[in-house]
């Protein structure tokens, strides 16, 4: 049977990501609820994975920087005290419900090493197993610029097809994707892909690169369609909507899963070039 959005409020295992831009800065405030949505699909008996961005622009105040800073070794620092910050901050909102956090920090190569994914996939099942909430994230503070996922919604596709995940939630800072950037004449919005469909006349965008992090429309597209390749069912919707994504309320755009997936590959490049990933 094939997933279908309404079937997230009861769905064996999700992953669910959230960007930078919505847990930091002056929506570190954000935290609480989406700790919430997730502490609520807990207590529903759904398996939980947290793919959260955040790290360098948690860590970012500390390093008194104004913005995202361009040199990998700067980054690297400002991850090192901003990935401390915000697993923090996640547990301190999760003390309330007696979910307590496990912090998972991948690189591109743990991915492409087949020991390496191996050892990922069992730590991450033994912390579902003894009911702890994974929090994972890019290994900032070690990954150098060739070796990176590109964006974390990526990373959360590749942790869906990781982990077995039933479905992927891509949080956003809009409710659902748009046939063309939403500011835009004539731009309306997407509310079902069907897998297989050419959604190449659309306009997606590239990447785009704030003061926090990096990600964009086409960046959750690829992801999407990454997952949804593997029988993955997707929701691309805005993190102010968390608590009604994984409830399965009609919101958002939903990325339909094969209904004959094959198997996800043990290994493969990781390509952060968004051309790559689309096609």
């Amino acid at each position: 049977m094939t997933l279908e959005r309404g079937d997230l409020a009861h769905a064996r295992r999700v992953v669910v990501k959230v960007g930078s831009s919505s847990i930091s800065g002056d929506n570190a405030q954000k935290i609480g609820p989406i700790v919430d949505a997730l502490a609520a699909a807990y207590g529903r008996g759904v398996e939980v994975v947290l793919v959260s961005s955040g790290a360098i622009a948690t860590g970012m105040p500390y390093l008194k920087l104004d913005e995202r800073p361009s040199d990998l070794a700067t980054q690297q620092a400002a991850a090192a005290v901003g990935q401390n910050v915000l697993i923090y901050r996640y547990q301190a909102a999760l003390r309330a419900f007696r979910i307590v956090a496990g912090q998972v920090l991948l690189t591109a190569g743990d991915l492409e090493n087949p020991t390496h994914r191996s050892n990922a996939r069992r730590a991450m099942e033994r912390l579902l197993g003894l009911r702890i909430l994974p929090i994972v994230n890019e290994n900032d503070t070690v990954a150098t610029h060739e070796i990176r996922f590109g964006d974390n919604d990526r990373l959360a596709a590749l942790v869906a097809q990781l982990v077995g995940a039933d479905a992927l939630v891509l949080l956003s800072d809009i409710e659902c994707l748009y046939t063309r950037p939403p500011d835009e004449p004539g731009a309306t919005p997407i509310t079902r892909v069907a897998y297989g469909d050419d959604l190449h006349g659309f306009e997606f965008g590239s990447v785009v690169v704030n003061s926090v992090g990096t990600g964009g429309a086409a960046t959750k597209v690829s992801a999407a369609r990454l997952a949804a390749a593997s029988g993955i069912g997707v929701l691309v919707t805005s993190a102010d909507l968390v608590d009604q994504a994984l409830a399965g309320a009609e919101i958002g755009t939903w990325f339909q899963p094969n209904p004959e997936p094959t198997a996800a590959p043990a290994t493969g490049p990781v390509r952060t070039a968004v051309d790559k990933l689309v096609g």
